[in-house]
């Protein structure tokens, strides 16, 4: 079986060490988390962790079954890539010269980045957009020298109509 990105929605109970449980049983299993992004959904009470991992179909069904045992999560859902929209936030701040600096700006205009900070000796961009977008980006300005940068991991939600709601442990989109 080949190895293959897989992105993990979860509703869970938003309470305090939560995120730590559902982090540790990827980790007693020897799971890696690629990304994780948490934040409160539309109900207070509930929490939506989305988690990019990779395994195999039998690592990543293992996942999903170990995750729906636990207490606190309400419900878990294995989102498509080519289905789901999928975005990731991207801060990096680029050591440029005034040389360098029009270069810059262009491929922030080509890529529709935000120029977020400007100084003498270094530019902050902002991108938004699907990963695939975020690394080509990426490609491109590492051509100057990344002085820093940081990602949000990839957030997912289904298109259209389907939602995912709380409802007996299991994903049921309607």
């Amino acid at each position: 079986m080949s190895v293959k990105k897989a992105i993990i929605a979860l509703l869970v109970e938003n309470n305090a060490n939560v995120l730590s449980r559902v982090a540790m049983l990827f980790g007693k299993r020897g799971y890696n988390i690629d990304s994780l992004t948490v934040s409160e959904t539309n109900d207070p009470s509930i929490s939506r962790i989305t988690v990019t991992t990779q395994g195999d179909d039998r690592i990543i069904e293992q996942i999903i079954l170990q995750t729906r045992k636990m207490v606190e999560v309400k419900a878990v859902a294995l989102e498509d890539e080519n289905e789901a929209i999928l975005r990731e936030l991207l801060l990096v701040k680029v050591g440029a010269d005034e040389s360098q600096r029009v270069a810059i700006r262009e491929i922030c205009e080509i890529y529709k980045a935000s120029i977020v900070d400007f100084s003498p000796s270094s530019i902050v961009c902002e991108l938004t957009g699907k990963p695939s977008k975020i690394n080509g980006f990426l490609d491109i300005v590492e051509k100057y020298q990344i002085l820093e940068l940081c990602r949000t991991g990839v957030t997912a939600m289904d298109r259209g109509s389907k939602i995912m709601v709380c409802e007996n442990k299991e994903s049921h989109r309607s």
